[in-house]
């Protein structure tokens, strides 16, 4: 890999340059195992832990298909759907594996004994095959994990309705956390050039979601004056909403769980802000069995208490069973539900007379298309949008990096190091960065 990293780093490097370099017959990749999926078993949720089945090592280098692209990774990031794949949960990953292997000669290739992770990246472009035609070698990218197939006429409005859509490195093998990443063409975007290899990768995944879920029309279709609340509003998601919420003239309502996150939100521009931890709200019982509606009442009083007198207009959802009763509640008459995730559970209970009487909305969202991704990652150019990375990994420290996004011992993004020897390369436009640099490292807290 040596000969690839001298090439992106001379800065001189041409489109023949990269398109001449040998590719390695194997790259280092940080996957989980087929024979392990049972390791876990009797072990309760919170005590699985993503340092005993993430392993970093040599796998062979597939075969390049149509309209697909090698990229060579800078830099990746940790997401949820990684935490749940190397614990196991809800299911393991090798069953999706397994249904795409069955799709076609082509698909046989991800159903493999081991699934390389990760849906993020930032890199440069070293191969494409057939078919494609606005990619080429040398290319700086970032990548966004939206996969089709758009075969058949479901996806054509929206290619997240197309039967065959699934999340790169997730539901396919072959992802971004790694030294080469195997993407459709398709996925690929320009690098924001003003962030670090480290930065560019940390947004995508997240901020695509983000977007489709509240600004979308596929989603929450937010407009100024809305009142917005944000569950884990510092958080990877959160702090997307966060900002798309200020950045649309909406009014962010931040719930988030101690002081320093809510200083994070605060440094973003939001002012209502609600630590729950403070105010020790207890949705459900002890045994997690039942809800309190007199619980649901109090946040929803607290909520009115800060936006003088107004309900809420669209709930970023995604914590799941452990909130989703008092979001139904708290949204106003023919107010939106939005919702993704369900990192606190699947299972959701709310009262349906709340929901069905006052005509309010659960819409569904689920990452974002092709178009949504492309627009979410320029506003992440242009500078109007920031990355939320807080804390970054070598890529051999992988199951660290897991482990805090498991236990949210982080804030914003976990961004880990794949080729980049370093935090703090790849920036082409130092000036653009100047402007920015206080918002770019706010996660960071410097």
């Amino acid at each position: 890999m040596q000969n690839i990293l001298d090439a992106i780093e001379s800065g001189t490097a041409t489109t023949e340059d990269f398109a001449s370099l040998e590719l390695p017959e194997s790259y280092r990749a940080a996957f989980v195992k087929k024979d392990e999926v049972d390791m876990f078993e009797g072990v309760a949720s919170k005590d699985k832990d993503p340092r005993t089945s993430l392993h970093v090592d040599q796998v062979p280098l597939p075969e390049l298909g149509p309209g697909e692209a090698f990229v060579a990774v800078m830099a990746s990031a940790i997401n949820y759907n990684t935490v749940w794949t190397s614990i196991f949960e809800p299911v393991s990953t090798f069953g999706f594996l397994e249904r795409y292997g069955r799709s076609s000669e082509l698909t046989k290739r991800h159903d493999l004994p081991y699934h390389v992770v990760g849906s993020d990246l930032s890199g440069v472009v070293l191969e494409t095959g057939p078919g494609v035609t606005r990619w080429k070698p040398g290319d700086r990218v970032v990548a966004h994990c939206l996969s089709v197939e758009l075969e058949g006429p479901d996806g054509h409005n929206d290619s997240m309705l197309d039967t065959e859509q699934r999340i790169w490195g997730f539901e396919t093998n072959f992802g971004g956390l790694a030294e080469v990443a195997m993407v459709k063409a398709n996925q690929l975007m320009p690098k924001p050039e003003h962030l670090t290899w480290e930065e560019a990768a940390s947004p995508g995944l997240v901020n695509c979601t983000a977007y489709r879920q509240l600004v979308s029309t596929n989603g929450g279709n937010m407009k100024q004056g809305d009142n917005v609340l944000i569950w884990g509003a510092s958080g990877g998601l959160g702090g997307f909403a966060t900002q798309y919420a200020l950045n649309g003239g909406a009014t962010p309502v931040c719930v988030v769980s101690n002081e320093e996150k809510a200083a994070i939100a605060r440094s973003m521009g939001a002012e209502l802000i609600i630590n729950r931890s403070e105010e020790d709200y207890r949705f459900w019982n002890d045994e997690g069995t039942e809800q309190d509606p007199r619980e649901w009442k109090r946040f929803g009083a607290r909520i009115r208490e800060l936006t003088g007198g107004e309900d809420i207009d669209i709930v970023f959802e995604h914590p799941g069973r452990e909130t989703f009763g008092a979001s139904v509640y708290v949204t106003r008459k023919g107010g939106t539900i939005t919702t993704c995730a369900s990192t606190s559970g699947y299972m959701h209970e709310y009262d349906n007379r709340y929901l069905w009487m006052n005509l309010k909305r659960i819409i569904s969202s689920h990452f974002a298309n092709y178009r949504e991704s492309w627009e979410a990652n320029r506003l992440i150019a242009k500078g109007r949008i920031h990355p939320t990375l807080s804390r970054t990994y070598p890529l051999a420290e992988v199951g660290q990096a897991a482990l805090d996004v498991h236990q949210n011992a982080h804030q914003g993004k976990v961004g880990v190091l794949c080729l980049a020897p370093e935090e703090g390369l790849g920036v082409l436009d130092h000036e653009m960065r100047a402007q920015h640099e206080s918002a770019i490292n706010r996660f960071r807290g410097v």
